[in-house]
C-alpha cells in the first residue's frame, strides 16, 4: 500500500470533522435566541400570584331526633364539638408596598387563621380586611418584604377573543399557568347566590385551587380574579369564569374605606327592554331596563322616577338590561349621589338620585319578623363553598338558639328554606317579604341534606 493510500482516509474523515464542526457552528449561530410565547411577561406576573390555606371549623351534623327538645330532657346529651376544617385556593397581591391579596370570598369564608404563601415559598399569616359573598372578592393584608405586585388593566376594554392566562394552585399541586381565550364577557350564571355577576368567561384551565387566582392579559396586566367553573363531569370543560378586575377595585375600595360593602339601592323593580316593548312603543332605544314599579319612599321616587321609564344610564356607564342595572347600582356606595338617564315618552331625561342603602332595607325586613317565626334563628345566602350552592336557591340557616321560637319548630342549622307558603324563596330579603305578607302560622319548605321537610312554624 502506497502512503498517500495509508493516509487519505484519515485526511478525509478529518475534513468530515472539521466541516461539521465549521457547519454547526454556523447552525448555531442562525437559530433563534428566543422561543416564542409569554415566559417574560410570566416571570413579572407569577411571583406576585400566591397559595392561600385556610383552617377553620364548621358545625356538627347530628341526628334531627336530638335537637327535639322532647327527647333532649329525658337524656343527657352534651353539645357535639365543632368539626376542623382546611381549605386551599390562591390570592393575587395588588399592593406590594401595602401587602394587599386579593382573592374570593369563598376561598377565606369562615375560616379561623389565613396563610400566605409566595412563590418563594416564604410564608406569611394574613389580616382578612373584609369580604364580600355578593360578588365573591375577599382582601387580606400581610406583613412581608420584597413583595412583588400585578399591574391592573381596565376590563371594560377586554374583547371576546383576546388571550389570557390564568395562575393559580390547582389541587394544590403547586402554581400553574393555562392560556386560553377571552369567551365571552358580561355573563350572567346565576352560580352567585346574590346574583352580582358580570363574568369574564374563559377557555384557560381553571381547576378547583385556582380560586382567587390571576387572569391577565397578555401584556402581564390583571383582568380578572378567577372564580368559579361549570364542570358536569366534575373536572374542566374549558367554561371557567373570572370577577371583572373593575368589578372587584369597586369591592376593595369599600372594604378598605368600610370595611364591608355598603351596597346601593334604588328602590325601583325592573325588566329588561325586549324587543317586542321596543316595537309596542315604538321606543328609539334598544336597550336598557324597564321600570316596573317604585318603591313607596325609595330613592327612586325621592327623585323623580316613575313606573314605565326605561333606565338607560348611571353617571357614565351604559345599562344594557336589567341585571347590568342590578350589578352597577349594587356597586355604587350607598349615600353617593348619581346620575340616572332614563327614557320617558321617547325624551331623554336625567335626574339626580341619592343612593340608598339595601342593608338598610334587608335588614329591616327580618327585624320586623325576627320576634315571630323565626325568632332564634340566623340565616344567610347560601354561600360559594356551600355543596349546595349554585345547585339549590333558598336561604341557609347558621344557628338555632336553642329553646327558641324556630328551634321549637323544628328548625335546625344546615337547613335551607326555599319556599314560604310554597312560594319560592331565593334570599334573605326575599324570605322577609314572604314573612311580612304571610302574617301568622306558615308553611316552609325546608331542604335538610338530601330530604325535604315541609314545617309548620307558628
Amino acid at each position: 500500500m502506497t502512503i498517500a493510500a495509508r493516509y487519505f482516509p484519515r485526511v478525509l474523515l478529518a475534513g468530515f470533522i472539521i466541516f461539521g464542526a465549521i457547519a454547526g457552528s454556523s447552525a448555531q449561530e442562525t437559530l433563534p435566541t428566543a422561543r416564542p410565547g409569554i415566559a417574560p411577561v410570566l416571570e413579572k406576573v407569577t411571583p406576585a400570584v400566591v397559595n392561600i390555606a385556610v383552617t377553620g371549623h364548621t358545625a356538627p351534623q347530628q341526628n334531627p331526633l336530638l335537637n327535639d327538645p322532647s327527647l333532649r330532657r329525658f337524656f343527657d346529651i352534651p353539645d357535639q364539638p365543632s368539626r376542623p376544617t382546611q381549605g386551599a385556593g390562591s390570592g393575587v397581591i395588588i399592593d406590594a408596598e401595602q401587602g394587599y391579596v386579593l382573592t374570593n370570598h369563598h376561598v377565606v369564608n369562615n375560616a379561623n387563621a389565613i396563610e400566605v404563601t409566595l412563590s418563594d415559598k416564604r410564608t406569611y399569616p394574613a389580616t382578612l380586611i373584609g369580604s364580600d359573598a355578593g360578588t365573591d372578592i375577599a382582601l387580606l393584608q400581610i406583613e412581608a418584604e420584597n413583595l412583588s405586585e400585578v399591574p391592573l388593566s381596565d376590563s371594560e376594554t377586554l374583547r371576546v377573543g383576546d388571550y389570557v392566562a390564568a395562575i393559580g394552585n390547582p389541587f394544590g399541586i403547586g402554581q400553574t399557568v393555562t392560556t386560553g381565550i377571552v369567551s365571552a364577557l358580561s355573563r350572567q350564571t346565576g352560580i352567585n347566590a346574590d346574583g352580582y355577576e358580570d363574568f369574564i368567561q374563559t377557555d384557560a384551565s381553571i381547576n378547583p385551587g385556582n380560586s382567587g387566582g390571576a387572569l391577565i392579559d397578555f401584556q402581564g396586566h390583571l383582568v380578572g380574579i378567577n372564580s368559579a367553573i361549570i364542570a358536569p363531569s366534575g373536572g374542566n370543560v374549558g367554561i371557567g369564569f373570572a370577577v371583572p378586575i373593575n368589578m372587584a377595585m369597586a369591592v376593595v375600595d369599600q372594604l378598605l374605606e368600610f370595611g364591608e360593602i355598603r351596597r346601593g339601592m334604588l328602590g325601583v323593580r325592573i325588566t329588561d327592554l325586549t324587543p317586542d316593548v321596543v316595537e309596542a312603543l315604538n321606543l328609539k332605544v334598544r336597550t336598557g331596563a324597564v321600570v316596573s314599579s317604585v318603591e313607596p319612599g325609595s330613592p327612586a321616587e325621592a327623585a323623580g322616577i316613575q313606573a314605565g321609564d326605561i333606565i338607560v344610564a348611571v353617571g357614565d356607564e351604559i345599562i344594557e338590561g336589567a341585571s347590568d342595572l342590578r350589578n352597577t347600582i349594587g356597586l355604587t356606595r350607598a349615600g353617593s349621589t348619581v346620575a340616572i338617564g332614563l327614557i320617558r315618552d321617547n325624551t331623554r331625561v336625567d335626574y339626580d338620585v341619592r343612593i340608598g342603602n339595601a342593608s338598610d332595607v334587608a335588614d329591616s325586613g327580618m327585624k320586623a319578623r325576627s320576634s315571630s317565626v323565626l325568632e332564634g334563628a340566623e340565616l344567610s345566602e347560601i354561600p360559594a363553598n356551600h355543596e349546595a350552592f349554585g345547585k339549590v336557591s333558598g336561604v341557609l340557616v347558621t344557628n338555632v338558639v336553642q329553646g327558641s321560637r324556630a328551634f321549637r319548630s323544628g328548625l335546625e342549622i344546615g337547613d335551607i328554606i326555599t319556599a314560604v307558603n310554597r312560594a319560592p324563596v331565593t334570599s334573605r330579603s326575599e324570605l322577609a317579604a314572604a314573612l311580612d305578607a304571610n302574617a301568622g302560622t306558615v308553611a316552609m319548605n325546608v331542604l335538610r341534606g338530601n330530604q325535604q321537610l315541609f314545617l309548620i312554624m307558628r
